[in-house]
């Protein structure tokens, strides 16, 4: 799923359920070669309804890159009830970024 600058603080920072962000950019082949499994995620968790895992080009939406220092892509962070709770950047492994997931939730349920 795709949010834009507009939509950041609805749909991250005021998400009920913990959120995964990827910052990528159209230019970038690792962002590229990571969007399949992005998007799977995004399916099987929403399908659970779980967590919520989403994109923003950096390119498109500069105002969430910078105010979240992006200095490379693709980034990764994941949050729980608005707060940054892990930070990865370059291309990862299906089982980083269930890591990040999991770690967010965890947090979720301990507040």
């Amino acid at each position: 799923m795709q949010i834009t600058d507009a939509t950041f603080e609805e749909t991250v920072l005021k998400s009920e359920q913990p959120v995964l962000v990827d910052f990528w950019a159209s230019w970038c082949p690792p962002c590229k070669m990571m969007q399949p499994l992005v998007d799977r995620m995004h399916k099987e968790f929403i399908d659970k309804g779980t967590a919520k895992i989403v994109s923003i080009n950096i390119d498109q939406n500069p105002q969430a890159a910078s105010e979240y220092k992006i200095s490379g892509v693709p980034t990764f962070l994941s949050f729980s009830q608005g707060q940054e709770i892990a930070r990865k950047t370059g291309a990862l492994t299906e089982n980083q970024l269930r890591s990040m997931i999991e770690t967010a939730t965890q947090q979720s349920k301990a507040a």
